[in-house]
């Protein structure tokens, strides 16, 4: 049996810290606005710790889940139209120093990998990326008691599974010491949006208990 560090059902308290909005429009995320292509949304938190979502106004919704892991968590957050220099700068500056797990959200495509989570990870091995899978599996199933018609969706993490997207090419994802790719399919970000993303919270909060990922 794998040992991990039990999961709790209470959600880590907001995380402290201003908001910080860089770019070309200084408001909060606004889904009926135009996007601009640099537009940067930020916060400090935990130092170290960043949740992000580079594509957070073309993937439907990946840029309010963000903002709610990160108040849920603690973690720093960073929200934006697009990847890039001025992206990559954003997360560095909210990491407040060496950046020790970044997890991206980002949204999936339903005809690649419909009905699952996947997890594309750098810096992880099989062993701490088959506690990673067990521990999304015991939170995703604690949440998911007392919503009958709620989607199971499969987790899946690599290298212990085949995921569609690797995780290790891109800058920010290099320079992270641990990174999380985080892809969620349509169910997660729709429908049952408010369930997953209270799931999604959980998981990012305690998968820093995990040896490896403090």
């Amino acid at each position: 049996m794998i040992p991990i560090r039990s999961v709790s059902l209470r959600l880590a308290s907001a995380a402290a810290g201003p908001l910080i909005v860089w770019g070309c429009a200084a408001h909060p995320i606004d889904r009926d606005a135009e996007p601009a292509s640099r537009e940067l949304t930020a916060r400090a938190g935990r130092p170290g710790f960043v949740v992000a979502a580079p594509h957070g106004r073309a993937e439907a919704n990946t840029g309010e889940i963000v903002v709610e892991v990160a108040r849920r968590s603690g973690f720093a957050m960073v929200v934006a139209s697009s990847l890039g220099e001025a992206y990559e700068m954003r997360v560095r500056e909210v990491a407040q120093g060496p950046l020790k797990l970044y997890v991206e959200i980002r949204g999936s495509r339903d005809g690649v990998t419909p009905g699952r989570i996947e997890i594309a990870t750098a810096g992880i091995d099989r062993e701490l990326a088959l506690r990673v899978k067990t521990l999304g599996e015991l939170v995703r199933d604690a949440h998911l008691r007392g919503h009958a018609g709620a989607p199971r969706l499969a987790i899946l993490v690599a290298p212990v599974d085949t995921v569609a997207s690797a995780a290790g090419g891109e800058g920010i994802l290099r320079a992270s010491g641990r990174a999380l790719r985080v892809e969620l399919p349509s169910a997660a970000r729709l429908e049952w949006r408010a369930l997953y993303t209270a799931i999604v919270a959980e998981f990012v909060a305690e998968v820093t208990t995990l040896p490896g990922l403090r």
